[in-house]
């Protein structure tokens, strides 16, 4: 889950990480009050999406008085964004954030994220700050500094002094492993999967303060994290994937022809790929889950079905936890009235009792027997 730069600076200033004075808006009038109770002569205006690359779409721009402020929120506000993360579409932007701007002796990048392969947080920090990291690690990747954390003891003095020096911070490294532990402690608190600032400065009067902050948060700890939950912005999502949440399913929609109905996010992967190893693409990425019912199935249909692109559908069940049966039903509920093809491979537990539900069901099912009978059987289906 995503969150907009307004409120993931909020989250850092509970923790005690220093932020600028800005306020979130919705209305050219409103940013041109909150300019005048920051005060100052300069502000930075800058839209709140779920994207980056904000800058150089025109989403971030530097005011030099009040006026400037109310046109550059005028012209933002109801405005749709286009940056590289966001595709040729864009997203709607309903709300600025209007900073009082800040007077930059140095940027840095700070991050954090979850390592899979080690299993542990990592803190990633460059002296090359206010830039995309990614190009930075491209091109001079030893500008880049790691630090992979213990679990089992956290967070080390000896670390945050090591990636003070590391970034040519030295002699500011006392406050900075106090400013870092803070990181951690909110990362570890909030069950994030991202923590980046960028770029992280210090000011020509010695402060240190995030600029910009992104974040993002483990949805399956949700249900322990209500505060968290609470910040999340409908509008930035899909709203079939919103849907499919609220019923147990994890959907992705992809641009291709064929749907997939799939449970295991790994078996669903490994169907994408077959689709595309016999000349197709899939239109989607949906995991049922383990315990898919008969209605969990059925709304599956329904989600895959709202994309007009669909020509073609592909049940691929490997039970475990679940029972074929238990999904065959579901799928003979849906596919009545079914004006798309429909491939099923049924395997594992119940798989007999499924595939006779099937097979009596009197319905034009196409039965594959295995993943490779069943993506081929699919992409000729979608090009008929």
């Amino acid at each position: 889950m995503n969150i907009h730069e307004y409120q993931a600076k909020e989250l850092l200033k509970s923790y005690g990480i220093p932020i600028p004075p800005g306020e979130i808006v919705y209305s050219d009038r409103a940013a041109a009050r909150v300019a005048e109770e920051l005060g100052g002569t300069r502000w930075v205006v800058k839209a709140q999406i779920h994207a980056g690359g904000r800058g150089k779409g025109g989403g971030v721009k530097l005011a030099n008085g009040p006026e400037k402020v109310t046109e550059l929120a005028d012209q933002m506000i109801g405005s749709t964004l286009i940056t590289e993360q966001t595709g040729d579409t864009g997203r709607p932007v309903h709300r600025v954030l209007v900073e009082r701007a800040a007077r930059i002796d140095r940027e840095f990048y700070l991050g954090m994220i979850v390592d899979r392969v080690s299993q542990r947080i990592v803190i990633i920090a460059s002296a090359e700050g206010g830039v995309e990291i990614e190009q930075v690690a491209a091109e001079r990747p030893e500008a880049i500094h790691k630090e992979y954390v213990d679990p089992g003891v956290g967070l080390l003095d000896f670390q945050c002094r090591k990636i003070a020096t590391s970034i040519g911070l030295t002699n500011r490294a006392v406050p900075f492993t106090r400013l870092l532990k803070k990181m951690y402690r909110l990362f570890r608190d909030k069950d994030c999967l991202l923590l980046e600032i960028n770029p992280f400065i210090v000011t020509e009067e010695g402060d240190m303060i995030a600029l910009d902050a992104k974040m993002q948060f483990d949805d399956n700890a949700l249900y322990r994290q209500g505060e968290v939950a609470e910040l999340r912005d409908f509008d930035e999502e899909d709203p079939k994937e919103v849907e499919a949440s609220g019923h147990g399913l994890n959907y992705i929609a992809l641009d291709g022809s064929v749907g997939c109905i799939v449970n295991g996010a790994g078996l669903a992967m490994a169907t994408m790929d077959a689709i595309v190893v016999h000349g197709g693409r899939p239109a989607n990425f949906l995991d049922v889950g383990g315990g898919a019912s008969p209605e969990r199935v059925a709304e599956a249909f329904r989600l895959v079905l709202s994309d007009r692109n669909v020509k073609a559908i592909l049940v691929n069940i490997f039970a475990g936890i679940n029972r074929c049966d238990w999904v065959a039903q579901g799928v003979v509920q849906a596919a009545a009235g079914l004006k798309v093809p429909l491939i099923v491979r049924l395997a594992g537990t119940h798989a007999e009792q499924g595939n006779r539900i099937v097979r009596d069901s009197g319905l034009p099912i196409i039965s594959a027997s295995d993943l490779a009978d069943a993506a081929q059987k699919a992409v000729a289906a979608a090009r008929t």
